[in-house]
């Protein structure tokens, strides 16, 4: 059966979706039931170096606002804080916290009980194969952390 361009586009985003859906279920499960797919690409823009919610918004596309509003979440659950810069203690620049690098490693573990999970299901050999194709196809990092503003951006959305 022959699909289409649109078809092969929903298949791709229904294999993100099923595994970040599953990631986020068993991190709820594991006692991080506050945390969703957007405080991920946030944390890891954060961990990349944006120390402000200005940088942050430039980094993930969302509005100063929107960036404000998610670190203002993420701090209030203990995963960001703000300390002084030491080149200017005027300036607070946000860092991961230590819940939130605890996170962020197991996060990391449950993708990897997911990718297993793929592994035995279709086996080592065609992962492997469908990991060497898109890699090829999208390249070697195929998502960038602006990509929540990106489909809010498409979707007419403000995050």
């Amino acid at each position: 059966m022959s699909r289409s361009g649109p078809d092969l586009a929903l298949l791709m985003l229904g294999g993100f979706r099923s595994l970040v859906d599953a990631a986020t279920a068993e991190l709820a499960a594991r006692g991080y039931e506050d945390v969703r797919p957007l405080h991920d690409f946030a944390l890891r823009a954060i961990a990349a170096g944006a120390d402000s919610a200005s940088e942050l918004g430039r980094r993930m596309s969302v509005t100063k606002q929107a960036a404000a509003r998610t670190v203002a979440v993420l701090e209030e659950r203990g995963y960001v804080e703000r300390n002084a810069d030491p080149a200017d203690a005027r300036r607070m620049r946000l860092q991961i916290s230590e819940r939130g690098v605890t996170l962020l490693r197991t996060g990391e573990g449950i993708f990897n009980e997911l990718r297993k999970q793929w592994e035995q299901q279709i086996g080592p050999a065609k992962l492997a194969e469908l990991e060497s194709i898109l890699t090829e196809l999208v390249g070697v990092q195929p998502v960038r952390v602006d990509t929540p503003g990106w489909l809010a951006r498409d979707l007419g959305e403000t995050i």
